[in-house]
């Protein structure tokens, strides 16, 4: 017979069971994502495509038998902000924080996951972020120093061109662009005829469409944010601006069509991830974030949907719930569309945390993104 100390102790027991088991049966992801300011458009595009992957997973039955705990909070675009944000996701024990997406906050709060020891996948694509040995971040878009050559490329066999005009973002994921981007063009035999920064936020570009026109250059390279993009592509169209316009991920983007309007019309960029990729996977994702959110992912999306998914698919791989045995099975690692539908195409990371996969040349035509060329994974060149 129980004495009354053991019945006590078998009454607590059975009391704290269900929240023992609710504790257990939750693994918790942190979003640190731009859901004001400049960056609102990036990041809560990205904000949804966690979300909706989250959904899917947790729907399937979670994570080596465990539901996803997510928790998206805003930065307001402020690295300082960001920075803040980490220090809670850590302290509220996030297995892995996802965000922001702006270079410029990513190199500040990266400093508190990597203290910290917790893997953090970012969409910003600033080639400092991976040049730091930072042994927890990991891309979920390419880096400059991946995508620019191929842009370099394209300018020289497809345009043509022997100079370019340059309009980019004075931060830090324009100015790491601008830079990696002038040795891209010189390598390929390409002079820069004007050299021209603007402000982040800018609302007039009438100024550096006028210097971009009287450089006389063969073309020009736009590297600015979305709603940047939109302005500067309604001024080349005001000031009749007529030689190729030529961009990277933020350049052809959905939200950039649908604030340019007509003016987005000929615009090209090299992508990463398009939501208009010929791919099944990527037309299935594309069809379930527009049931979900009422309208199209812009690459931000996709980023945010596909980082999930390759949590999943490396900690299925290594078996249990570790930050350090999951950072270190991120070293390498080559995860397959086929056997994890979820990332959308297959990738591999190298041992810095950059990603490697296939990659789109896109044109705005009749006010939609129109993928013109499949290019093949930096690895496969």
């Amino acid at each position: 017979m129980a004495t009354t100390g053991g019945r006590w102790v078998l009454a607590l027991a059975l009391l704290c069971a269900p929240a023992l088991a609710a504790a257990q049966g939750t693994i918790k992801f942190a979003g640190l994502v731009e859901l004001s300011g400049p960056g609102t458009t990036s990041g809560t595009n990205f904000d949804e495509g966690v979300k909706l992957a989250v959904k899917e997973i947790n729907a399937a039955g979670g994570i080596l038998g465990r539901r996803i705990e997510y928790s998206g909070s805003d930065t307001q675009s402020q690295p300082q902000i960001a920075k803040a944000l980490a220090q809670k996701a850590i302290d509220n024990d996030a297995y892995v924080v996802f965000g922001p997406v702006f270079s410029g906050s990513v190199l500040v709060s990266m400093l508190e996951t990597r203290r910290a020891e917790v893997p953090n996948f970012t969409g910003g694509e600033a080639a400092a972020i991976t040049q730091q040995g930072n042994p927890y971040i990991f891309r979920t878009s390419f880096t400059q120093a991946n995508a620019m050559p191929k842009v370099a490329r394209y300018l020289r066999d497809n345009v043509k061109a022997k100079t370019v005009a340059m309009i980019w973002v004075n931060n830090d994921f324009g100015k790491g662009g601008r830079d990696v981007m002038l040795k891209a063009l010189d390598a390929s035999g390409i002079k820069v005829a004007a050299d021209i920064s603007t402000d982040q936020g800018q609302v007039d570009f009438s100024g550096p469409v006028l210097r971009a026109r009287q450089s006389g250059a063969d073309a020009l390279f736009l590297y600015v944010n979305e709603e940047e993009s939109a302005r500067a592509l309604r001024e080349l169209r005001k000031q009749g601006y007529d030689k190729p316009m030529i961009g990277e991920t933020t350049l052809t983007g959905q939200k950039v069509i649908e604030l340019a309007g007509e003016a987005a019309n000929g615009a090209v960029a090299h992508v990463g991830l398009t939501a208009d990729a010929p791919l099944p996977t990527v037309k299935a994702f594309d069809e379930k974030f527009q049931k979900e959110w009422k309208h199209k992912a812009d690459h931000n999306g996709l980023k945010g949907y596909t980082a999930v998914y390759v949590v999943k698919a490396i900690t299925e791989r290594i078996g249990k719930f570790d930050r350090k045995a999951f950072a270190a099975a991120m070293k390498g690692a080559r995860i397959a569309a086929k056997e994890h539908p979820g990332v959308l195409m297959d990738v591999a990371f190298d041992d810095k945390g950059d990603i490697d996969r296939e990659s789109f040349m896109t044109r705005v035509e009749n006010g939609k993104q129109v993928v013109f060329a499949v290019l093949p994974p930096n690895a496969a060149r």
